[in-house]
């Protein structure tokens, strides 16, 4: 075989083994919709756009939930003296929002969970207007005023007989008005509005004596 010949077989066979070294590429994975179960730090967002709200954040929430705060205290603070029976027992300020759009009406609860005798129902409000962010100090006449431990309707303020306790102040958004007369107590508020909750915030705060 001539020199020729000798180099161009080399050759061959050397470009068939590279050949065999190259692995095929992937086909291309085409890019869907995101899906469902994305979460907000999954999909980029632009300097100064906000995530969207209806993604969840990765902790298994769903949207921004609703919030109550109080210009009176912060939560778990005390309350003031002035809303209590030691002062002139008139019900706190309170704002809440980020209730969801399907809302109709809301309810308000607030009870002690530490009195010796069982929890203790302070407030009892319900057919809150949807578009009511929130009551003033001493605010009434807004809703239906429910019945109290005290067997009396609206607010009692706290009464504790010694220590510290506290006292959760509970805003309800409903998908509906409530078919209840006025006075109903606790117990009947929260069976009414049973498959009606579209979402909830809670505040809590002290009191000692």
């Amino acid at each position: 075989m001539s020199k020729i010949a000798k180099h161009l077989s080399l050759v061959v066979l050397v470009a068939a083994v590279l050949a065999a070294c190259v692995p095929n590429p992937e086909p291309t994975e085409d890019i869907g919709p995101v899906s469902e179960a994305a979460t907000a730090a999954d999909i980029p967002v632009e300097v100064g756009e906000e995530a969207p709200s209806n993604i969840p954040n990765g902790e298994g929430e769903g949207p921004m939930t609703m919030a109550l705060t109080s210009p009176a205290f912060n939560d778990g603070e005390s309350i003031p003296v002035k809303y209590t029976c030691d002062g002139e027992d008139i019900s706190p300020g309170l704002n809440w929002f980020g209730e969801p759009e399907d809302t109709v009406s809301l309810a308000l609860i607030m009870d002690d969970p530490d009195a010796p005798s069982g929890t203790w129902v302070h407030w009892v409000l319900y057919n809150l207007p949807r578009d009511l962010p929130g009551l003033r100090e001493g605010m009434t006449g807004v809703a239906l005023d429910g019945t109290n431990s005290w067997n009396r309707t609206g607010y009692g303020g706290p009464c504790p007989p010694s220590g510290t306790h506290r006292y959760f102040f509970k805003v309800y958004a409903l998908d509906d008005k409530l078919d209840l007369d006025p006075g109903a107590d606790k117990e009947s508020l929260l069976s009414a509005m049973e498959g009606h909750i579209l979402g909830q915030a809670e505040l809590m705060g002290t009191y000692s004596r």
